[in-house]
């Protein structure tokens, strides 16, 4: 066997035994994950994690997943714990502890206290008999037949399991918290998902002057300039109170152009397309992305609720927003 078949082999055969591991975390999905989530759901507190080694970094994405879905949560690591961060704790938190044996020294330590406080102990283990999971409030059983390290040393598929159970609680969270993409992006107002989400129509549209707009009466060649001077290749109609008539675009000049209209005698009116898309400034600029994706329109005029036209953008704009 080559070095890369064999390389191939080792890989897919991880592959296949972490996947193992999820289909029997599945009949485990089961009233202990429904206690579980109901505890967390009627804490008033914070979801406070914890983890040694391995399952502390898992504790922490849990924790961290947690804590953007709705479910205010931390992560304290145990040796710290013990050392005075386990004044983090209050009487109002729940305390999620993962352990894959049951019996980490670091996490054992903190349960007398966690116990003095009264606070609900939900445990992560893959030993249902251990000494974890028999003083926890409720214990999850994440257990694997095996883990995918060919020594059977490594955590690694008992650390996928204690992970996909953990979202599966956070999501199970998000879900009867009623927690919405509004929700989420107002904890992630700097990334990408924010800029979808929060970022609104009246942050990025061009408005005054730089509006390309003419009366119905206006002639087609005038028409024509006024698309050529503010640079958005089409130019709104409107009547004379300002309100939306309809609009001029690139794709008409080329269908008149072809039948020949001469455009020195022709108004804009009778080539323009009435009934156009537009768009609210209130509007989440992911709105004017979907509408303009499915209908084919690289600019969108924007107008307010007695369809006056007070704005525009293009695809050009959503780009340097980042929102596509």
């Amino acid at each position: 066997m080559s070095e890369r078949e064999k390389l191939l082999q080792l890989g897919r055969a991880v592959i296949e035994t972490e996947t193992e591991a999820l289909v029997a975390l599945l009949e485990r999905v089961d009233d202990s994950f429904v206690t579980a989530c109901k505890i967390i759901l009627d804490c008033k507190g914070r979801t406070v994690v914890t983890g040694m080694g391995k399952s502390g970094h898992i504790g922490g994405k849990i924790a961290a997943t947690l804590a953007s879905t709705g479910t205010p949560a931390f992560f304290v690591h145990p040796g710290e714990a013990g050392h005075g961060d386990l004044g983090m704790i209050t009487r109002n938190d729940v305390v999620i502890a993962l352990s894959n044996s049951g019996e980490t020294e670091e996490i054992i330590t903190l349960l007398p206290v966690i116990k003095r406080l009264g606070v609900p102990l939900i445990a992560f283990t893959g030993k249902p008999a251990s000494t974890l999971a028999r003083l926890a409030s409720i214990h999850i059983d994440v257990s694997v037949a095996k883990e995918a390290c060919p020594l059977g040393l490594a955590p690694t598929a008992s650390t996928t399991a204690a992970l996909a159970m953990g979202d599966a609680i956070a999501i199970a969270l998000l879900e009867a918290r009623g927690f919405s993409k509004e929700d989420f992006a107002l904890s992630h107002p700097g990334g990408e998902l924010g800029r979808k989400l929060l970022l609104r129509v009246n942050d990025i549209m061009h408005t005054g002057d730089q509006v390309p707009k003419v009366t119905r009466s206006t002639m087609l060649r005038d028409a024509l300039v006024e698309m050529t001077q503010k640079g958005f290749g089409t130019t709104a109609i409107v009547d004379a109170d300002d309100k939306v008539a309809g609009i001029f675009t690139d794709g008409d000049v080329r269908r008149t152009l072809d039948a020949g209209i001469d455009v020195h005698n022709a108004s804009v009116s009778q080539f323009m397309t009435s009934h156009c898309k537009t768009i609210t400034s209130s509007a989440l600029a992911a709105e004017a992305l979907k509408l303009m994706e499915d209908y084919k329109i690289s600019a969108l005029l924007v107008v307010d609720d007695k369809n006056t036209l007070i704005g525009i953008l293009n695809m050009h704009d959503l780009l340097r927003a980042r929102v596509v």
